[in-house]
């Protein structure tokens, strides 16, 4: 069952699909890593009450993209990450599936992803994450490491100079396809909105 929040908030509620792909957690294996890692990241980055909608599946291409189009269509989720699945190796199949249920492709997220992560390593190329807006919904592929997920989200603050990471974009973007007004914390993520766009600091 997904979590809901209880308490009461001047902040708009917004609703998060979290898919973690995985042939070995989603078979018992071991302990999915990938959702608890978001859920503690976006609890810290986000100052509105989130309701979870969490799931975890295999990499098959039609597991992952039927999951994607109910988390958007009948759960209605405002914004929905995937954790994992974007390599090269033959089960690797998150982007293609991500892809597939596309209205729009955002390519700037992928393109930050990999420059952020290859601060670190540079077989970052090899990462094919992607972002697409269907409906009014974002969806993102992350990686599937809990480092790596913290780094792609929050960027490099201490960086000189500074490299952001893709959540301060991610507010007004979901601003421009007719979602809640999401209010970030600002040590932990500063969201970027023109001034024509920001509402009214609230407490």
């Amino acid at each position: 069952m997904p979590w809901a929040p209880t308490t009461m908030s001047e902040h708009d509620p917004v609703r998060i699909g979290l898919v973690s792909t995985s042939d070995r957690a989603a078979a018992g294996i071991y302990a999915d890593q990938g959702i608890p890692a978001l859920q503690d990241w976006l609890r810290r980055a986000l100052r509105n009450p989130i309701e979870w909608e969490p799931r975890l599946v295999a990499d098959d291409e039609p597991t992952i993209r039927a999951t994607l189009a109910e988390l958007v269509d009948e759960a209605r989720c405002d914004l929905v990450f995937t954790t994992g699945g974007t390599g090269p190796a033959p089960r690797d199949v998150t982007p293609e599936a991500t892809l597939a249920v596309a209205d729009k492709v955002m390519p700037g997220f992928g393109e930050q992803m990999r420059q952020i992560s290859l601060n670190f390593v540079p077989t970052a190329i090899l990462s094919r994450q992607v972002a697409v807006i269907r409906g009014r919904a974002l969806i993102v592929n992350l990686p599937g490491q809990p480092k790596s997920i913290a780094e792609t989200l929050q960027g490099l603050p201490a960086a000189s100079p500074p490299v952001p990471g893709i959540f301060a974009a991610v507010p007004y973007c979901i601003d421009l396809i007719g979602g809640p007004y999401l209010e970030t914390d600002p040590a932990v993520c500063q969201a970027f909105r023109p001034k024509s766009a920001q509402r009214r600091p609230t407490a």
